[in-house]
């Protein structure tokens, strides 16, 4: 779930290859440093069939941070503050820290956060049109954690929908709404404090 999210994330941080889409992608690039918006993550199985569903808030801000916020069914929260990931699950009354660079390593996702230029690690092709179109990312190695990502956006470049097919047939789909871009973001948004009498489960080997 996290290089899922880390992925959609990295795409909004990403710089794309040549097509009307893709151009659009680059115009949200080059004009936006924030981002907010409310998202809805659903989740299929391999026949379709729709395993759930969850919503919330998520903010970012270039470069590199970002907070993932899910609020219903139940709540969770993905925090990077560029250099750690903070994933705190309140029912478990437990968070797991990270070095983004732990979590990025062994991915695409790592080419992405960079800004490094999408065509070089994916074949990029348009889909749709109007204003129902977007790109499909298919990677070019054997060892991606996913099968294809799939990037609906306005003609400002503003991402309304993707789709994310794993190797098992299995679609993580996320769309947003409420979008507001370069709005002011409190900069404590993106650092993250344990909650007294919460577990902290330190992964990263800097301590």
């Amino acid at each position: 779930m996290i290089r899922t999210l880390v992925l959609a994330v990295a795409l909004l941080l990403a710089s794309t290859g040549p097509a009307p889409a893709a151009d659009a992608l680059q115009r949200f690039v080059d004009e936006v440093r924030t981002f907010t918006a409310h998202f809805e993550q659903i989740q299929y199985d391999e026949d379709g069939g729709e395993l759930g569903r969850r919503s919330g808030r998520f903010s970012l801000a270039r470069p590199g941070r970002f907070d993932w916020h899910y609020e219903q069914p139940y709540e969770q929260r993905m925090v990077c503050d560029g250099e750690r990931i903070w994933n705190y699950e309140p029912d478990l009354a437990q968070v797991t820290v990270r070095t983004a660079g732990d979590i990025l390593r062994d991915t695409p996702v790592a080419l992405l956060a960079e800004g490094a230029n999408l065509a070089e690690r994916f074949e990029v092709e348009p889909i749709g049109e109007g204003r129902d179109s977007g790109l499909r990312l298919r990677p070019k190695t054997d060892d991606a954690d996913f099968r294809q990502i799939e990037l609906w956006l306005e003609s400002s470049g503003t991402p309304t929908r993707m789709r994310l097919h794993d190797p098992l047939g299995g679609i993580s789909e996320i769309r947003f709404s409420d979008v507001v871009r370069n709005p002011k973001i409190d900069a404590g948004v993106f650092r993250f404090r344990p909650p007294a009498g919460v577990e902290v489960v330190n992964l990263d080997p800097a301590g």
